[in-house]
């Protein structure tokens, strides 16, 4: 797994993980039952504290995108080509969605120019999933 941490940025470190790690799920880089570094490697690998590491794996979790052993470690909990969601995760995105339509149309985009951004991001997801499934 390979991270990027952007220190000068204003998103906290720990959320930089967070949005990667669900990225590479979303792109199946990181299929179900993948396992992560402990917090205490990654944060050795990336040269920061393994308790920020730490607070990514914890929001990840109460996301539901891993789970969290003491004996196996933090692995990704699911493939999102399985199935359909667990129930209230379609909720919850639409509240977060609803902020990000907000912020668009706060910022003067357009209701085709926000579709077609999101249908090219939607579809770089499932080729990206698709390309990594095709031998």
């Amino acid at each position: 797994m390979q991270l990027t941490l952007d220190v000068d940025s204003e998103v906290p470190i720990y959320q930089q993980i967070r949005d990667q790690i669900v990225m590479a799920i979303a792109t199946g880089a990181l299929p179900a039952e993948t396992p992560l570094p402990s917090t205490r490697q990654l944060g050795a690998d990336l040269a920061i504290n393994f308790h920020t590491v730490n607070k990514a794996y914890d929001l990840l979790r109460r996301e539901g995108f891993i789970r969290v052993n003491r004996k196996s470690g933090a692995v990704v909990r699911r493939d999102p080509t399985t199935g359909p969601p667990d129930t209230g995760v379609a909720e919850a995105w639409e509240e977060r969605l609803r902020i990000l339509l907000a912020e668009a149309v706060a910022h003067g985009l357009d209701a085709e120019e926000v579709l077609a951004r999101t249908a090219r991001v939607l579809d770089s997801f499932t080729t990206d999933a698709t390309e990594r499934k095709t031998p």
